[in-house]
């Protein structure tokens, strides 16, 4: 769970923002169920959710909307499995080649764990990305575009179009949620749209994200599963999401312990 995200819940809001968030949208009458408390409880809960900007409370439930998580607040958040999924996607970069990374935090591991000198171009939308490639004598291209605050990125007309004009051998992407229905997704609609311009410029698309993303369906479908070649992470799926994977065709990685 990411309870760090969400300061000021308690841990059944906390279980409850995560359940939605998977599902997308939960009846009072399932809450009651699932939680075993009154359905006034259930929605003074949904009233805190709601305070958060994740939810919107419905007639008779809710559904989830998606927020944007500040990039230093999700940077405390399962360190090490990021860096172990950042630490095997660095590995998979081969000299000569053109590679795009988007924002988020475990995207930025993966510029950590390249060697410095090493031959290859990046191109990314995200200024923790640029720092972490400053001084590593790796050429790198930002884009321009609009500062998105919450992540760090750059993203809108000005970000699209000089992306839309590229070509890459590898890109790595972070994802907010997958699942079997709406495949990979995003909680925000500029973040979105960087994605999937980048995901028609490539020859090949990683996702790295942790195993907290996986059921998890926010707002915005980015890629189908099919649309995607490999996805690194720290443990498998449920078995329903693996079978899914594998019969579109993704690769599921693993990423070591150190």
């Amino acid at each position: 769970m990411r309870t760090n995200a969400y300061p000021g819940l308690n841990a059944r809001q906390q279980q409850m923002l995560e359940h939605i968030s998977r599902e997308g949208e939960l009846k009072l009458a399932i809450l009651k169920e699932t939680y075993q408390v009154t359905e006034m409880t259930i929605r003074r809960d949904l009233e805190k959710l709601e305070e958060t900007g994740a939810i919107k409370r419905t007639f008779g439930g809710a559904i989830f909307i998606g927020k944007d998580v500040a990039l230093q607040e999700r940077a405390g958040i399962l360190t090490e499995e990021k860096a172990r999924i950042g630490r095997h996607a660095a590995s998979l970069i081969q000299p000569g080649e053109s590679v795009f990374m988007d924002g988020g935090t475990t995207t930025s591991q993966i510029a950590k764990f390249l060697p410095a000198g090493m031959k290859i171009t990046v191109v990314t939308n995200a200024v923790n990305v640029l720092a972490e490639l400053s001084g590593k004598q790796i050429p790198v291209l930002m884009t321009g575009g609009m500062l998105l605050e919450a992540t760090n990125s750059l993203v809108g007309p000005i970000a699209a179009q000089s992306l839309a004009g590229m070509a890459f051998d590898r890109i790595f992407l972070g994802a907010t949620g997958v699942n079997t229905e709406h495949g990979f997704s995003n909680s925000n609609i500029y973040e979105a749209e960087i994605k999937q311009i980048a995901i028609r410029q490539a020859a090949e698309t990683n996702i790295v994200l942790d195993h907290t993303k996986f059921g998890a369906k926010v707002l915005v479908s980015f890629a189908p599963l099919a649309g995607v070649g490999r996805i690194v992470t720290d443990r498998l799926p449920d078995d329903d999401l693996q079978r899914a994977c594998e019969e579109a065709g993704i690769r599921l990685e693993i990423a070591n312990p150190f």
